[in-house]
């Protein structure tokens, strides 16, 4: 009786053994049997056939940087840098040491201390000079050549006649062409340009056109004053050349009065700066 119950369990335990290795090889195969159908029929249930593959950039790669602001000309304001009690440090502070270089210009056959801001570049050189050796106190600021820099009042190279009354709000006065077709303005009438803001004061030279006639420019004496409405002083077309900005000084009037040009450029003094 003992030997058929053990006979009885040794074969239990035997079917048991098999029917688990049967599942097992059964399971295995039916996964096996479900990869390659997937694998044939080519879809994959994690990604949406109809999307686009994500795109990563490889580290060799970079992103492209946005495209530069466009330049924008500078602005002289009357105060801060270019204040009155401004110096060769400030602006170099405001601009930069290496966009700032300290220089000499040549004055009345004197020599005055000067700083020049962006001196290699022709479209945002500006010249600062200085009423002191030490490179201090704003004695005039000078726009010139290819400048693209505004002055107060909208001042800028280029301007017609028609254009400076605009911003003037009326007519103005203006001396005749010197011997290199330069004029200079002799007074704003007490126009807006008259008084700029931060209390500076602006002078301008403009050069005649070099189409016009050389008649038409010799009848208009430097020595005389003529209204920027004149029609032989409009026939001239001239534009702005120059542009010289400075602040009213302690003087007298009348030795403070810009009637004269300077020597180096033929462009008249801002009046009232020296």
């Amino acid at each position: 009786m003992v030997d058929t119950v053990v006979r009885l369990r040794h074969t239990y335990g035997q079917s048991v053994r098999r029917i688990a290795v049967s599942t097992a090889i059964g399971l295995s195969l039916a996964l096996t049997a479900n990869y390659l159908a997937l694998a044939q029929s080519g879809t994959s249930p994690a990604r949406d056939p109809d999307s686009a593959p994500p795109s990563y950039l490889l580290e060799e790669e970079t992103v492209a940087k946005p495209p530069a602001a466009p330049t924008t000309p500078h602005t002289v304001a009357c105060s801060e840098s270019f204040g009155k009690d401004s110096s060769h440090f400030k602006l170099a502070m405001n601009f930069g040491f290496r966009n700032v270089t300290a220089t000499n210009v040549e004055a009345n056959g004197t020599k005055v201390a000067a700083s020049v801001i962006f001196s290699d570049d022709p479209q945002q050189r500006l010249e600062v000079w200085w009423k002191n050796a030490t490179s201090s106190g704003t004695y005039q600021i000078v726009i010139t050549g290819q400048s693209d820099w505004t002055a107060p009042g909208g001042l800028r190279l280029g301007l017609t006649l028609a254009e400076l009354e605009k911003l003037n709000h009326k007519s103005f006065k203006l001396k005749g062409f010197d011997k290199n077709g330069i004029a200079a303005t002799s007074d704003w009438g007490g126009g807006e340009l008259a008084g700029l803001a931060g209390d500076c004061n602006a002078g301008l030279s403009l050069r005649a056109d070099p189409k016009v006639s050389a008649k038409i420019i010799g009848a208009l004496s430097p020595n005389k004053e003529y209204a920027s409405s004149n029609p032989q002083m409009r026939a001239a077309k001239p534009t702005v050349s120059e542009i010289l900005i400075g602040y009213p000084t302690d003087a007298p009037a009348a030795e403070a009065a810009p009637q004269s040009s300077s020597p180096r450029s033929g462009a008249p003094r801002p009046f009232g700066t020296w």
